[in-house]
């Protein structure tokens, strides 16, 4: 009977695993190949030793994507804890509404964004018509970061969301009681509760946000290239798949060391947590 059950449970998670080969394990031994091997298939570290040449492209996107993170996380918390704090019907409301962007095209968001920012852009029209100069704001660093953040907010306010409403009131009853204010009560009790959503949001805004290409293209005019616009390229204009694929196995590296670090951080936490209880 119990292996009987064994082999159901096997048979069961099998569509997952085959899954998992094709499209998991078979696309990563291929990026493998191809960012070890040259054009006629022989074995080269080139393609690796090329990496350097967009050290400041790498430093670029990092820094894009920190900067974009941090203000995803100022805005996301505070909202994340007044939904949270919220009636049963005004939460669903408020969350929904965080949700709708996503509903619609990544593209179409972006595009929107540039009929926005564009010199004679929808912003711009109000401004001068209120009589001030316009701003020059498309094609800049600002537009990338701000691109960034409107498309990845929502993975950052839903993970912080969730964790908010799993939260002992009577832990913070307990801390007004004691005499504990606002701000000491969010700091020393809410945030240490809610630090497992806040590194899930994190690793949530930060990886999309260092892979990203078509903002970057769309908001930033190109002039800010970053790693996911020289992989985009190396395969659709260069027709270079070793070296896109060498691009792309770093930046898997670079990816998977984040989330090592946030889940570092997530494990720190919940052992933290498991010792006061």
């Amino acid at each position: 009977m119990k292996n009987k059950s064994a082999l159901t449970q096997k048979l069961c998670a099998s569509p997952h695993i085959v899954w998992s080969a094709i499209f998991i394990v078979v696309p990563l031994i291929m990026v493998l190949y191809y960012a070890f091997t040259d054009a006629n298939g022989a074995f080269t570290f080139e393609n690796i030793l090329r990496l350097g040449d967009y050290t400041t492209t790498f430093l670029r996107s990092i820094w894009y994507g920190i900067v974009a993170t941090v203000i995803c996380l100022i805005i996301a918390y505070p909202l994340a804890y007044i939904i949270a704090q919220s009636k049963a019907r005004v939460q669903s409301t408020m969350v929904m509404l965080v949700m709708i962007p996503m509903w619609m095209n990544f593209l179409l968001r972006t595009y929107a964004w540039m009929t926005l920012l564009e010199d004679n852009g929808v912003i711009n029209g109000i401004i001068t018509k209120l009589g001030f100069d316009g701003v020059h704001m498309i094609n800049t660093s600002g537009a990338v970061i701000l691109g960034m953040v409107y498309n990845f907010l929502p993975y950052m306010i839903l993970p912080i969301y969730t964790v908010m409403t799993k939260l002992d009131r009577s832990l913070i009853e307990a801390a007004q009681d004691l005499g504990a204010n606002k701000v000491c009560v969010i700091k020393d009790v809410v945030f240490p509760s809610t630090l497992s959503g806040v590194v899930s949001g994190i690793t949530m805004v930060f990886v999309p946000s260092v892979s990203t290409f078509y903002i970057s293209q769309k908001l930033g005019g190109g002039s800010f290239a970053l790693i996911g616009d020289i992989i985009e390229m190396q395969f659709q204009v260069s027709n270079n798949f070793n070296f896109g694929a060498a691009l792309s196995l770093v930046l898997m590296v670079l990816i998977l060391i984040c989330m090592a670090v946030m889940n570092r951080f997530g494990d720190d936490e919940n052992a933290a947590g498991g010792m006061m209880i």
